[in-house]
């Protein structure tokens, strides 16, 4: 969507602090022994409490209120019986909507102290790779130099991106234009943003898979060689004095 009135932008940054109120709840619930399904009840709880529904359940009939990917998932998690560990890399991702109007956020962490460095540090890349990418938004920028921003920063220092897993338009549904937010480079891609554009920006870091497959079950992805992955994704919206992040909370 295009950002055109006040209430319009204020009704983006409700739902985004809904979503981002959410996450940093149940980052901070993450302990070793708690279930997914606990975890994912933080999000119900804060949901009705703050007016907003679930975009996965209201739009894909998603069997949970967030995506709580573990370890081998790298999205769409089920959140259910799993109990987390020590050292679990884990993904939680988080969309909403209220009055019609979306958000989506999610982080990838590691639980406590962990005996693999890798899983920290595609964690730590993730988040290098969404602020490189933010410094290439603004109006009148190739909407593709967000991904080549992001590929460059996995591969100074050795590792890959997901190529079938992006971000997206967002704001008055879930998934709008612009379809495919890459994570790499694509020079086939001429979109230009414009002023008050809505995406989801979703850095995937890996440690060597570039490709998900289908997992588990009929929504969890995986990678086939079982590479550690992290996801920082926030709700962005292009202004000209900078990236505004609806899902940030200062």
């Amino acid at each position: 969507m295009i950002v055109k009135t006040k209430e319009e932008l204020n009704a983006l940054k409700e739902i985004g602090y809904i979503c981002a109120l959410v996450r940093d709840k149940m980052q901070a619930a993450t302990k070793p022994g708690i279930t997914t399904k606990a975890l994912d009840d933080i999000a119900k709880e804060l949901f009705e409490e703050h007016g907003a529904i679930s975009a996965p359940i209201h739009d894909e009939k998603f069997p949970g209120q967030t995506c709580i990917s573990v370890n081998e998932e790298v999205a769409h998690g089920i959140p259910g019986k799993r109990t987390i560990k020590e050292g679990d890399l884990v993904n939680i991702d988080v969309s909403a909507l209220k009055n019609g109007y979306y958000a989506d956020t999610g982080i990838s962490f590691v639980v406590g102290e962990s005996d693999n460095p890798l899983k920290q540090k595609v964690c730590d890349v993730a988040l290098e790779a969404f602020e490189a990418a933010m410094t290439r938004v603004k109006p009148g920028a190739k909407l593709s130099h967000i991904g080549k921003a992001v590929h460059a920063t996995a591969r100074k220092n050795n590792l890959t991106v997901i190529k079938n897993l992006t971000g997206h338009g967002v704001g008055q549904s879930l998934h709008e234009a612009p379809n495919h937010v890459m994570n790499y480079y694509d020079p086939k891609d001429k979109t230009l943003l414009k002023e008050g554009t809505v995406i989801a920006v979703e850095p995937f870091i890996s440690t060597n898979a570039t490709f998900v497959t289908e997992g588990k079950n009929e929504w969890a992805f995986e990678t086939n060689d079982k590479s550690f992955v992290a996801q920082i994704e926030h709700t962005v919206i292009v202004t000209k004095e900078g990236p505004v992040l609806t899902t940030k909370i200062d």
